[in-house]
């Protein structure tokens, strides 16, 4: 990585840095980062002002006459100097929050100014930090640093995202620094994880020792290399200027400071984003064949990997355009798929994603964010003028898309061989919460047996390089702390995914996380009394607001937080993450949600075709034939028992059984059976193998 200038000057009593210098948090597993990386401070520019903002590389003979219209943040970016002002005083001041500018600013640091909406009265402040982990790899030393920070500054959890990074909640302003200087000390970032820029960059997270996925995973680090900010602002505000610098790729290096097409801000500390960065957050996925674990058409960019007969890579696919946030009521705000770009040589796929970059950043709307991502900007112009303008600061033609497999959904749950000898062992973890006796047996797992681990796009984690002698005693100690293997644990789970909404998220409008166990033990019991079996499932997303982090437009069922205790249910997504599912029903209670789930389940159990799964049914089916089921709902006709089971000897073990089923809205035979399943399943996982 280069040396960039920091433009901030010393003397500028607004935007001097007036930190204090600190070491930082420090456990019994933590290393300063003094072997393979350099240190050194980050030297001040000599120009006597801030350097302004421009919006895009200046074109020859182009002039403006009007200043166009801009959204505030806009104004804040431009003021920033480069995204450290005025954030770097009010980490300083002895309030509890930071300002309106700040609160914009901060996401390009990788956090998020929160307060508990569950509390009434003065609003308690804390921050959300969020790291940065390409293709979800976390270190041994990073994973044992976000467990003790999570008890020692956050709310004694971590949870792990659908972008395969860590969200640490609870942080509060004083200890802003030393948090976000530990996990820099400790081989982690934030940096990026939020704001108007490239996200953290999905690729499958299985460490199989396969040629595809090793180059797809090379692929995924590399291009987060090429967007990282290179301005510095994220070392000046939170290690006082000290950068670590590591090693990069010589492509990366080449393909970033090429400028050959005009993608670059000359002279700029910035060289890609200049001063505004992009109009709105930016995804990227990398993937192989048939592999779509990583959501690849729900990305800004979505990059597949293309091999020749023997396995070679050759080049890469390019989809752009997809995206999930929209506004309710707002129908020219909606979710999209990724559509196909074309394909470019291997060696050109840097230059190529610097392309898109540069084409959203230069034309992507600046005056209303609502309509600021890249799937905006193609449904204005189509596909083809999109291409074509990505193809002037590209420099070549598109090469026609190569043709792909049929994609499947792959959850990397369960025990695999790595490739090189050792395993890999994938574990569930209902909505990425990891907490409570879950998080005290990973953290003594990870720390005992020293193991590297990855964040899954579907929140959950996958604990790697394991010897073949381990497996039986990890298997068992994870077993005893609820962390079951695939086959133990509810098909509607494994699938299932919520954002964390209530009580911390600003945006949301209802419980997503909170509120899902019990809607999954309620689909459960609806599948019971319209005779679907066990083994039946459905993707089921949950989110508390219409923007969608938890991709519920790609659910089977999905459900849309529209109002308090109330959602709105979309139906048709597929179980491969292909198709876009459609709004079925609007301001649906939480309390009624058994009035749509029972016709349509039982309707589907009656009419499906063989191996039909629930969202090709409802496409096929459609819309108006399910809603006049609903609308005609009378109940299911009831089917004889298959098994009768004596489950109660006694008629007091029943009534206590009975009063306990119902705090949990069940009957006394749903609460047995589930007691007795979850006791074979853990006396099973402690002798598997």
């Amino acid at each position: 990585m280069s040396t960039s200038t920091s433009a901030v000057t010393p003397n500028d009593p607004k935007i001097r840095n007036r930190t204090q210098s600190f070491t930082g948090l420090r456990t019994s597993h933590s290393v300063a980062l003094t072997t393979n990386v350099s240190l050194f401070p980050l030297p001040f520019s000599s120009s006597p002002s801030l350097i302004r903002a421009v919006s895009s590389p200046v074109k020859p003979g182009k002039t403006t006459t009007t200043e166009p219209k801009r959204s505030k943040v806009e104004i804040f970016k431009e003021q920033s100097n480069f995204i450290r002002y005025p954030l770097n005083e009010e980490i300083l001041t002895d309030t509890p929050n930071i300002n309106e500018a700040s609160t914009q600013l901060i996401k390009f640091h990788g956090s998020y100014q929160q307060y508990d909406r569950d509390e009434r009265g003065a609003r308690s402040y804390s921050f959300m930090l969020r790291t940065r982990n390409p293709g979800g790899k976390v270190p041994n030393q990073l994973y044992l640093t976000m467990d003790d920070l999570a008890d020692q500054f956050g709310i004694g959890s971590l949870r792990l995202t659908t972008r395969q990074t860590f969200q640490l909640h609870g942080v509060l302003k004083k200890n802003l620094k030393t948090v976000m200087s530990t996990i820099i000390r400790n081989m982690g970032s934030t940096l990026g994880a939020c704001g108007d820029l490239n996200r953290n960059v999905l690729a499958p997270a299985a460490p199989l020792m396969k040629k595809e996925y090793l180059f797809a995973q090379e692929t995924a680090d590399n291009i987060a290399a090429l967007l990282t900010p290179q301005s510095g602002f994220y070392y000046d505000v939170w290690v006082d200027g000290e950068r670590f610098m590591t090693s990069e790729p010589p492509e990366v290096v080449e393909a970033r400071n090429d400028n050959s097409h005009g993608t670059n801000f000359p002279d700029s500390p910035e060289p890609i984003y200049g001063t505004q960065f992009l109009p709105r957050k930016f995804k990227i996925a990398v993937t192989v064949p048939t592999d779509n674990s990583v959501d690849i058409l729900t990305n800004d960019i979505g990059v597949v990997l293309v091999s020749d007969e023997k396995g070679e890579p050759q080049g890469f696919n390019i989809y752009v355009g997809g995206g999930m946030g929209r506004t309710h009521r707002l129908e020219t705000t909606f979710p999209c798929l990724g559509q196909q770009l074309g394909y470019v040589p291997k060696q050109d796929i840097l230059y190529a994603i610097k392309a898109i970059v540069a084409t959203q950043r230069d034309h992507g709307r600046r005056d209303d964010r609502k309509f600021s991502r890249t799937k905006y900007l193609i449904s204005s112009w189509g596909i083809e003028k999109f291409k074509s303008v990505v193809e002037q600061y590209y420099g070549k033609k598109f090469e026609p898309f190569r043709e792909l497999p049929e994609w499947e959904f792959k959850s990397y749950l369960g025990w695999h061989e790595q490739g090189d000898g050792a395993l890999f062992c994938g574990l569930h973890v209902d909505n990425g919460r990891v907490a409570g006796k879950m998080k005290k047996t990973l953290r003594e797992v990870i720390e005992k047996y020293n193991l590297n681990v990855r964040i899954t796009p579907n929140q959950n984690i996958i604990l790697c390089d394991i010897r073949s002698a381990w497996r039986r005693p990890i298997t068992t100690v994870l077993a005893q702390a609820g962390l079951l293997q695939p086959r133990y644990v509810d098909p509607l789970n494994l699938t299932a995914m919520a954002c964390p909404a209530f009580p911390l998220c600003p945006l949301a409008i209802t419980e997503a996380e909170r509120g899902i166990p019990d809607i999954l033990k309620r689909v459960r019991a609806v599948f019971e009394k319209v005779g679907l079996k066990y083994k039946d499932s459905v993707v089921i997303r949950v989110t508390g607001c219409p923007n969608g982090c938890a991709r519920p437009y790609m659910a089977e069922l999905g459900l849309v937080g529209d109002g308090p205790n109330s959602y709105q249910i979309w139906l048709g997504g597929t179980p491969n993450q292909t198709q876009l599912a459609r709004s079925f029903m609007d301001r649906v209670k939480v309390q009624d949600l058994e009035k749509v789930f029972e016709p349509v389940f039982y309707y589907w159990k009656r009419k499906r075709h063989a191996k039909e799964s629930f969202g090709d049914f409802t496409n096929r089916i459609g819309f108006e034939k399910l809603e006049e089921v609903v609308d005609k709902w009378e109940g299911a006709v009831q089917a004889p028992t298959k098994y009768t089971l004596k489950l109660f000897a006694d008629k007091e073990t029943y009534q206590a059984m009975e009063e306990l089923a119902k705090l949990q809205s069940k009957s006394a035979h749903q609460l047995a059976i589930e007691v007795i399943r979850n006791f074979v399943a853990a006396q099973q996982n402690g002798k598997s193998e």
